[in-house]
């Protein structure tokens, strides 16, 4: 029997690229693998050079990050592209729109300026829409979270119940007329907007029952005290 002959290797990408795009309307429902899916068949349809991984199964280079969870619009999610044949950013970007669904967004794409795009992503800012609750008790449940050294919160995983402390990852929490503005770290484990919520429930008793908080992320980047920076005009 012959021996399996080793897989070709494939030439580094001669252009990297990164992409910001947006998750709006009802595609905030989409998965992270539903987003994945579409992007792939964009990028088939708009004629992407794409590089490929070497290996028996090359796939396409792509390099997802950070995605928001699964009913969670956003304006700040991040992908990284390794291109076999160089084009122009906003030609791409034009190119993705015509091809993406309805409310999967291409907002802008850059040449990679070195380092790691992941690096750049420590700290997203959130919207919780809120509107049943009490604009008093958020205040008041936001104060107290803030005072305090810890706060415990349970949330499902693929493992069952999870607990952690939501604190030391809120950097900022207000109340805003549409109910809250939220920064947070990208950490382990990774904080969402509603283990927050979850938080100011526990706290905050007369929150229980207040309906449904949608999430937007409007934000993501570098905390630097004061704002969230673009990691793409950096």
């Amino acid at each position: 029997m012959s021996k399996r002959q080793p897989p070709k290797q494939q030439p580094p990408p001669v252009q990297r690229l990164r992409v910001r795009y947006a998750k709006r309307g009802r595609a905030r429902f989409a998965s992270h693998r539903d987003f994945g899916r579409a992007f792939e068949r964009a990028l088939r349809r708009a004629g992407i050079p794409m590089a490929f991984s070497s290996g028996f199964n090359p796939h396409p280079r792509i390099s997802y990050l950070n995605a928001a969870p699964t009913g969670a619009a956003s304006e700040a999610e991040y992908v990284e592209l390794g291109l076999a044949e160089s084009r122009e950013p906003a030609q791409v970007r034009d190119a993705l729109n015509a091809a993406m669904p309805t409310g999967l967004n291409i907002v802008e794409v850059v040449e990679a300026s070195g380092g790691s795009l992941a690096a750049d992503l420590t700290a997203s800012r959130w919207l919780i829409e809120w509107p049943q609750a009490d604009a008093a008790e958020l205040a008041a449940g936001v104060a107290e979270l803030l005072a305090a050294t810890s706060c415990e919160v349970q949330r499902q995983s693929k493992s069952g119940l999870r607990s952690f402390d939501v604190r030391p990852a809120v950097l900022e929490l207000k109340v805003v007329p549409a109910g809250l503005n939220l920064v947070g770290v990208m950490g382990e484990p990774l904080l969402r907007p509603s283990d927050v919520v979850t938080a100011l429930r526990q706290l905050r008793p007369q929150l229980v029952d207040t309906g449904t908080a949608l999430f937007s992320r409007l934000e993501q980047g570098r905390w630097d005290g004061q704002q969230v920076g673009d990691p793409l005009n950096q």
